[in-house]
């Protein structure tokens, strides 16, 4: 019996494994899109040729494979090949549902950034950054003059003055040349080691060093110098750094509302094409995945309105569709027992046909017979001295009807001989090849022109039948294959493995390139008696069809009519087969 599989065709990746992809892609999306935003918004630019180049790779490379899909999908809808339209229209289906469903999401997000541009317009940034930066200077300014109002004024001991320190010049020993503290008074937290410079006047201001104060130095007589701190508000140089950070905060703001959008049609490129690209391949392949098993019930339902009850569809599905093929399995086999009693029927009632057939071709030779004889007889009693003349030619006659009659019968018996049912385990072993290649040599010398193709005859297949019966069908097969080509052809023999209900089975074809046989012909070509040779008897097919059946095997064939005629023969095998 023929099993053909529901599986899914043309899907590059299964479901399953796209739906993982799909789940990595948005954990990636997730990840990468944090990285894209926190850069985005430090820097205000769009990414850098590199990394456009990285982010895009994702979506070309879905975009190739939805583009295979769509081409294998358009090719079976413009073939027309069953399910496609069907596929076509669950896929339009689900493309209506996902762009109704985004629609308000796109609307609502496209609404609430133009809002955010909109405002991020009304930003006056570089009047606010002139601000600030007008602050931080006149308040500088403000400390500056009381500094040196504090200095003009030598009022050393105020309390905006947090240090006081006192270098002198070495010249004594290995400190010779450098500054040295003579005092110190005031906050440890403003004290230096050596003085920052040894010219009257302000000093400049380095950070950290000078973080929170204004320094002075005072040139005093005999190589002294004196340096005051001068205490800035606790939160100037805080305040200033602050402010300098929105200053740069808000020109990022400028550069991000300059390239806003450019940045939203390449977000909408890395990380939301990917994720509708991903789950239109998965929608494509559901849809297949649905379709498919229906598409097998229609081609199976057709092939069984054809005549062919053998076959029967593989499906792990536990839902209503699995339940389906289930009961069409089983409907197929109830119809095949049906049609097997049909047939033992009729096959009874052709038996009544070949015994009429047979009476009838048993009759025709014995008529040339008793007229030979009673020819002989004539002349021996009217004229026995020219008994020789007719004796040869009638004797001839006779052992010639005689012959024929004797191959009829033994056909016949071979025919209607019973033979024991075939059972697997007591079926002798014997390979394939070597009868086979017996046949071959014996009629190769006789048919020069006819070219025997055995590339594919596999060595090392064993089937379970005996070797003569193996030698008989192949007999048969082969000088009716002659006979098609008149002489004159090929003939290709090849051996296959394969599983039918767990038994393995070698299908072995035999391929001619004659004439063909006919429609009318076909239907009765092992019918007994039944040929199409002027010297045949109609009996060797028939004898082929019944070897093979008893030992649990099957015979057909498909041919055309020019095109030639392909046996196919399943044997039981002792290889694995698949």
């Amino acid at each position: 019996m023929k099993k053909i599989k529901a599986r899914h065709e043309h899907s590059i990746f299964r479901v399953r494994i796209l739906i993982l992809i799909y789940s990595l892609l948005c954990i990636l999306t997730v990840l990468f899109s944090r990285n894209f935003f926190r850069e985005t918004f430090n820097n205000g630019n769009i990414p850098d040729r590199l990394n456009l180049i990285v982010f895009f790779t994702i979506p070309v490379m879905l975009m190739i494979v939805l583009g295979i899909s769509v081409f294998h999908l358009l090719i079976d809808f413009i073939s027309r090949r069953p399910g496609s339209k069907f596929n076509v229209r669950l896929l339009v289906y689900f493309s209506v549902i996902v762009i109704f469903s985004l629609m308000p999401i796109t609307l609502m997000t496209s609404t609430a950034l133009n809002e955010a541009i909109r405002f991020w317009h009304s930003i006056d940034a570089p009047a606010a950054g002139t601000a600030a930066n007008s602050f931080i200077a006149d308040n500088y300014s403000l400390h500056m003059e009381r500094f040196e109002n504090i200095i003009r004024q030598n009022d050393l001991n105020n309390k905006d003055i947090t240090a006081i320190q006192v270098f002198r010049l070495a010249d004594d020993g290995e400190n010779t040349g450098t500054w040295v503290e003579t005092s110190f008074t005031g906050d440890e937290t403003f004290r230096l080691p050596f003085p920052p410079s040894i010219d009257s006047g302000f000093t400049v201001r380095e950070m950290p060093r000078d973080q929170g104060t204004i320094r002075y130095v005072q040139r005093l007589p005999q190589n002294t110098v004196r340096l005051i701190s001068y205490n800035l508000v606790p939160y100037f140089d805080s305040g200033r750094a602050a402010l300098e950070n929105q200053i740069n905060r808000f020109e990022t703001v400028n550069e991000l509302r300059k390239n806003m959008q450019p940045l939203l049609i390449y977000f909408y490129i890395v990380f939301c094409l990917p994720t509708l690209l991903m789950t239109a391949i998965i929608a494509i392949s559901f849809t297949r995945r649905i379709t498919h098993p229906i598409v097998e019930l229609t081609s199976a339902i057709q092939r069984v309105a054809e005549g062919d009850f053998s076959i029967q569809i593989l499906t792990r599905r536990d839902d209503e569709l699995g339940i389906l093929i289930r009961s069409f399995n089983s409907m197929v086999q109830d119809l095949e027992k049906s049609r097997t009693a049909l047939l033992r029927s009729e096959k009874i009632s052709i038996w009544q046909n070949i015994a009429q057939q047979l009476a009838h071709e048993i009759k025709n030779p014995l008529t040339p017979i008793k007229l030979s004889a009673e020819r002989v007889l004539r002349r021996w009693q009217n004229d026995p001295a020219s008994l020789g003349e007719i004796l040869e030619s009638s004797m001839m006659a006779i052992i010639q009807e005689t012959e024929s009659l004797s191959t009829l019968l033994n056909e016949f018996r071979t025919l209607s001989k019973p033979m024991e049912p075939a059972n697997s385990l007591s079926l002798p072993a014997n390979n394939l090849k070597e009868p086979i290649e017996e046949v071959i040599n014996a009629y190769s010398s006789s048919y020069p022109k006819v070219k025997f193709d055995i590339e594919h005859l596999q060595s090392d297949i064993q089937v379970k039948i005996d070797k003569h019966r193996i030698s008989q069908i192949f007999t048969n097969i082969i000088i009716n294959a002659i006979d098609a080509m008149n002489g004159r052809g090929v003939i290709e023999i090849r051996t296959d493995l394969v599983k039918k209900r767990e038994v393995s089975y070698c299908r072995i074809s035999v391929k001619d390139s004659g004439k063909g046989i006919n429609a009318e012909e076909g239907q009765l070509i092992f019918t007994p008696y039944f040929t199409t040779k002027k010297s045949g008897t109609g009996l060797g097919l028939p004898i082929i069809e019944r070897i093979v059946n008893e030992h649990g095997g099957a015979i057909w064939f498909d041919s055309a009519e020019g095109m030639g005629t392909t046996f196919y023969i399943d044997l039981p095998s002792n290889n694995e087969g698949m």
